[in-house]
């Protein structure tokens, strides 16, 4: 009898083969750029091939001077594989082979798509593949255009640049073959808004894009995932947008050397970044203090859930602000938007908190025993590594061997381990035979 594999530990072990494939790919002499390319050492690639499986951008070389062109493919193709996530993919794949998925592909699917009923599978399917091809496409065809009128690029060299830029936008992967990122783009809107654009439609979410599929023109009918997520994300742009101009407007390291189109467009850039496309148009070392522990709560929360961003997701904190506004208001159930959240997804919600919590602590203290840079520093790399964010204060290349061993542990939990263990929560989920008495401990 053949023993099933979990579908969350499908997903890890689905994650750690393409991070294996991605650092041999990345070891080869054609990787490396140069006539006389040698082999990347085995920890250049081990590291660049986790942050792209795990779309979090941290790198330790410059990826457009380091990486030959194949890779630089291969830096793509995996931060593909890791924003559409493996099940999605494998369900893809089990779409074009037999349009009836067994059973236990769809389960290894809902690893990934789990807000999703099971029989909606191979309509989700159908969703990323559609938006994840085609967006793409269109954002970078726009690039393209604008990057051989305005900036002189050849055809190719811009068709090239537009497209690694579009795929990684939309894959919330915060990779770049500038050196300096966006920061050339910085008074270009033409660049910076369809790059938002594509961050932002990649990283709410599958589940949100399918319920809009079916019903953009009646908001009232859909699910409270999707009313959620889209509220969440709203409140925390536009609140970030105001943090980051309060904090940024006179520093002129940063926004402070703009005009006023230019403050108003980078702020809302920077904003919507930090949860976890990972570009950056402003120095983020020269941002204040007060920005960095914004990016601190924006980071950690990161997108939304079976979407190609990281964090703990909009979901799950907009669940428990729920709950902790019920219990000030002292009322039974928590509610939102005329239903009601259900016990099991708010305990779900606090796990995930509390797990990811957790994690970054353990993270910091590590990474403090190791390193020597200041605390804030460190905490900005814990938390940027574990929310598959992607920016730093530029200590990753300078960290040593065993500090960047730890952030590849951070990314990789942090992408994998929040979507395995939620899942795991949802299928483990049973009711026991008996209950206890109940008991009231005193709390607070």
């Amino acid at each position: 009898m053949n023993k099933v594999i979990h579908p969350a530990r499908a997903v890890a072990l689905g994650f750690l083969l393409a991070i294996v494939i991605g650092t041999a790919l990345l070891m080869l002499p054609l990787a490396r750029a140069g006539d006389a390319a040698s082999t990347a050492p085995l920890m250049v690639a081990f590291f660049t091939a986790v942050s792209a499986v795990c779309v979090t951008g941290l790198t330790v070389v410059d990826t457009g001077s380091y990486w030959s062109g194949f890779g630089q493919s291969t830096i793509m193709a995996l931060f593909q594989l890791g924003g559409l996530g493996m099940m999605t993919a494998a369900t893809l794949l089990g779409l074009m082979v037999n349009r009836s998925p067994k059973l236990r592909t769809r389960l290894m699917a809902q690893t990934e798509t789990r807000s999703i009923g099971m029989g909606d599978i191979a309509s989700v399917g159908r969703v990323v593949l559609a938006v994840s091809v085609l967006f793409q496409l269109a954002i970078a065809a726009f690039l393209t255009l604008r990057l051989e009128f305005n900036y002189g690029m050849g055809w190719a060299e811009a068709s090239w640049v537009g497209l690694f830029h579009a795929a990684s936008a939309f894959n919330n992967a915060g990779f770049s073959i500038h050196p300096d990122s966006m920061i050339r783009y910085a008074g270009d809107a033409g660049i910076l808004l369809p790059m938002m654009l594509a961050a932002i439609i990649g990283g709410i979410g599958f589940p949100v894009l399918h319920d809009l599929r079916h019903r953009w023109r009646d908001p009232r009918h859909w699910s409270l995932h999707t009313k959620l997520t889209l509220s969440g994300t709203l409140i925390l742009l536009v609140a970030g947008y105001l943090v980051v101009l309060l904090f940024e407007w006179n520093n002129a390291a940063t926004l402070g050397s703009f005009g006023l189109i230019d403050k108003l467009m980078n702020g809302l850039f920077i904003s919507s970044a930090a949860r976890t496309s990972g570009f950056n148009t402003v120095d983020v070392a020269a941002l204040t203090r007060e920005t960095w522990a914004l990016h601190y709560f924006l980071m950690f929360i990161g997108g939304g859930s079976a979407g190609t961003a990281g964090g703990v997701k909009v979901g799950t904190v907009a669940v428990l602000v729920l709950l902790v506004l019920a219990e000030a208001k002292g009322h039974t159930d928590t509610e939102a938007f005329g239903r009601r959240v259900g016990a099991s997804a708010q305990r779900q919600a606090i796990t995930v908190l509390v797990l990811g919590s957790v994690v970054v602590a353990m993270g910091t203290v590590a990474l403090l025993r190791i390193s020597h840079f200041p605390t804030d520093q460190v905490i900005f790399e814990v938390i940027a590594a574990f929310g598959s964010a992607g920016l730093s204060t530029g200590i990753t290349a300078d960290l040593p061997v065993s500090g960047q061993l730890v952030l590849t542990l951070l990314m990789f939990v942090g992408r994998v381990g929040t979507i395995t263990f939620a899942t795991s929560l949802v299928l483990g989920e049973r009711r026991m035979p008996y209950r206890y008495p109940e008991e009231h401990p005193i709390v607070g």
